[in-house]
C-alpha cells in the first residue's frame, strides 16, 4: 500500500515539473488588474437595457445540470481545446444575467424532472413525476387529470402566430419536453404499452399520442423515441434483429404515418438519420420530425457519427427552419443524457455531454441576434456530484487528488458522487483505484453511498440569460417564473398588454424616436 503511494506521489511531482503550473503572465498583478477592468468597461456597457420585444425565444435546458457541472464542464472544455481549462469560458458564461432557480416541486423536496418542467414550462410548480398539470393531479390517478390541465410556452407561442420546436437527446416523450405539450398524470406513460389498463379505461391518453395531438402543428420535432410511436412488433428501420427496439403500441397506431398524412400537402419530411437530416434544404422546409432512436439518443461520446447527429447538428437545422416564420419562433433545446450520465455515475460522460450542449448554444447565438432573440440557458436541477480534493491548476477534471487519503492511504479522484453505483468495497476497503482506468468513458465515480442510480441534488440551478427583456431573469427565483418572464419579453400568453398599449413601435424603436428626429431636422438644415 505504501509502495504504491509513494509511487503515485511520484508521478504528481513529475506532472508538475513537466507542466507549468499557470501561466507566467499571471504572476504579474497587472495581468489580473486589466483583465477587471475590461470586465468593469463591458458591464458599464451593459447599463442600457435591452428593452425589445422578443421575437424569438429559445430555452436550453441541461437535465441535472447543477453549478458544479457547469464549473466541470467549463474545465473540462478548455481542456480540450489545450488549456488549463480552469480559465476558460462556456458559451453560457458569456451571458450576461445570471440568477438562481428554485428546484422544489409542490411535493419533494429534491425534485424530479417531470415536476420541475411544468413549472419552467408551464409556469405552474406542480407534483414530482407529473407534466402539464397542476399540483391538484395526483400521480398515477387517471382521474385527477380533467380540470387541472396547464398549458405551456410553446403553446402560448404557437397560439400567437410563432413556430415552435422541440430537440431533445433523449425520447420526445420524455419527461422534459413532454411538459411542452402533454398533460399526463405519469411521466412513464410513454405509450399506452406503459399505461395500466384502468387509465385506459379512464380515458387518458399516453404522451406519445399527446405529442401529435394536443398540438398538432409543432413545427420541428426531433430527438429519440421511435419505438412507441408504432405498433406492437414493428420492426425498426434501424435495428431490424433487436427485438427490444421494436414499436410498442397496442392501439395498432402509426403515429409517424399519421403525422405524414396530416401534412401531406405541406413541406415536410420525416428523418431517422443524420445524412438524411443534414441533406435536408432549411428554407424549402415547414415542418420536420426527426427520430433518430427507438429510445434514447446515444452518448456524445459514443454517437454514430453516420446514423446520429448531434444536439448542435439539431438545434442549426431547427432554427433555420424555424426563422422561416416572419412571426418569429420559441424552441426547447434539452441536453437530456447530461442527467443520464450523473445517474449511471458515468461523470465523464455526463461532462461531454454539457459540452456539447454548450457547442449547440454557441450554434443558435450564430444563427440568431440578442436584439431580438431572447435565449435562456438552465437547469431542472443538480445531482450530488461534486469534485474536489485540493487538486492542483491545470489537473485533468478527471485526475486524481494530490494526496492519497489520510485514512486508508488510497488515490483518490477530484470527482466523486455522494451516492450512486460508484460505491465499492473490496476485501472490506474502498478500491484502490490505481487497479482501474478511471478515464475510461463509462468509468463510475467513486460514491459515498450504495445505490444503483445515483440521485438528483436539491440545491437552487443556475439561469443564464441573454437579448430582450433578459435583465427580467434576476436574483433569486422561484423556478415557475421562467416562462412568465420570457412570455412577457414576447408579448405572448398573459403578458399581451404592454406591447398593445405601446402601439405599433418596438420598445427599442421608441427610445430610439428622439435621436431619430434629431438627424432629420439636422438634414432638413444642411439641405
Amino acid at each position: 500500500m505504501k509502495v504504491t503511494a509513494l509511487i503515485f506521489w511520484c508521478c504528481l511531482v513529475w506532472w508538475g515539473q513537466a507542466k507549468p503550473l499557470f501561466p507566467e503572465e499571471e504572476k504579474d498583478p497587472s495581468f489580473w488588474k486589466d483583465w477587471a477592468q475590461r470586465t468593469l468597461a463591458q458591464a458599464l456597457k451593459r447599463q442600457e437595457l435591452n428593452k425589445n420585444i422578443a421575437k424569438n425565444l429559445i430555452l436550453f435546458l441541461g437535465d441535472g445540470m447543477g453549478v458544479a457541472t457547469v464549473t466541470a464542464a467549463r474545465i473540462l472544455k478548455g481542456q480540450m481545446n489545450g488549456g488549463h481549462g480552469e480559465e476558460s469560458l462556456l458559451e453560457m458564461d458569456k451571458f450576461p444575467y445570471v440568477a438562481l432557480s428554485k428546484t422544489y416541486n409542490t411535493d419533494a423536496q429534491v425534485p424530479d424532472s417531470a415536476g420541475t418542467a411544468t413549472a419552467y414550462l408551464c409556469g405552474v410548480k406542480a407534483n414530482e413525476g407529473t407534466v402539464g398539470v397542476s399540483a391538484a393531479a395526483v400521480r398515477g390517478q387517471c382521474d385527477t387529470t380533467s380540470g387541472n390541465e396547464v398549458t405551456s410556452i410553446l403553446k402560448w407561442a404557437k397560439d400567437a402566430g410563432k413556430s415552435v420546436g422541440i430537440v431533445t437527446t433523449t425520447r420526445v416523450n420524455h419527461a422534459t419536453p413532454s411538459a411542452a405539450y402533454a398533460h399526463c398524470v405519469d411521466r412513464d406513460w410513454y405509450s399506452d404499452a406503459e399505461m395500466p389498463e384502468a387509465a385506459l379505461q379512464g380515458g387518458c391518453k399516453d404522451i406519445a399520442r399527446q405529442l401529435f395531438e394536443n398540438i398538432p402543428d409543432i413545427d420541428v420535432i426531433m430527438g429519440g423515441g421511435r419505438k412507441y410511436m408504432y405498433p406492437q412488433n414493428t420492426t425498426d428501420v434501424e435495428y431490424p434483429n433487436v427485438p427490444k427496439d421494436r414499436g410498442v403500441r397496442k392501439d395498432g397506431r402509426n403515429l409517424v404515418e399519421d403525422w405524414r398524412q396530416r401534412r401531406s400537402n405541406k413541406r415536410r419530411a420525416y428523418v431517422w438519420n443524420r445524412n438524411d437530416l443534414l441533406s435536408l434544404n432549411p428554407a424549402n422546409m415547414d415542418y420536420l420530425l426527426g427520430l433518430f432512436e427507438p429510445g434514447d439518443l446515444p452518448y456524445d461520446l459514443d454517437r454514430n457519427r453516420t446514423s446520429d447527429p448531434s444536439l448542435t447538428e439539431m438545434v442549426n437545422v431547427a432554427i433555420r427552419i424555424l426563422k422561416n416564420n416572419p412571426k418569429g419562433f420559441y424552441l426547447l433545446v434539452e441536453g437530456g443524457r447530461i442527467d443520464y450520465g450523473h445517474h449511471e455515475g458515468r461523470a465523464k460522460q455526463a461532462l461531454h455531454e454539457a459540452v456539447e450542449m454548450d457547442h449547440a448554444i454557441g450554434q443558435a447565438g450564430s444563427l440568431t441576434s440578442e436584439d431580438d432573440t431572447l435565449t435562456v440557458v438552465t437547469a431542472d436541477h443538480s445531482h450530488v456530484f461534486s469534485f474536489g480534493g485540493y487538486t492542483l491548476r491545470g489537473n485533468s477534471i478527471f485526475g486524481l487528488a494530490p494526496k492519497v487519503s489520510d485514512m486508508d492511504h488510497k488515490p483518490y479522484t477530484s470527482i466523486l458522487y455522494a451516492n450512486g453505483p460508484g460505491y465499492k468495497v473490496i476485501d472490506g476497503t474502498r478500491e484502490n483505484i490505481t487497479t482501474v482506468n478511471y478515464t475510461e468513458n463509462n468509468y463510475q465515480a467513486q460514491a459515498a453511498v450504495p445505490l444503483n442510480m445515483e440521485t438528483h441534488g436539491g440545491e437552487d440551478v443556475a439561469i443564464f440569460s441573454k437579448g430582450p427583456m433578459a435583465h427580467l431573469l434576476h436574483g433569486v427565483q422561484e423556478q415557475n417564473y421562467i416562462p412568465h418572464a420570457m412570455a412577457y419579453a414576447a408579448c405572448i400568453g398573459e403578458n399581451p398588454e404592454h406591447c398593445r398599449s405601446s402601439g405599433s413601435s418596438t420598445p427599442a424603436f421608441r427610445s430610439a424616436w428622439p435621436a431619430l428626429l434629431t438627424s432629420l431636422a439636422l438634414s432638413r438644415l444642411l439641405c
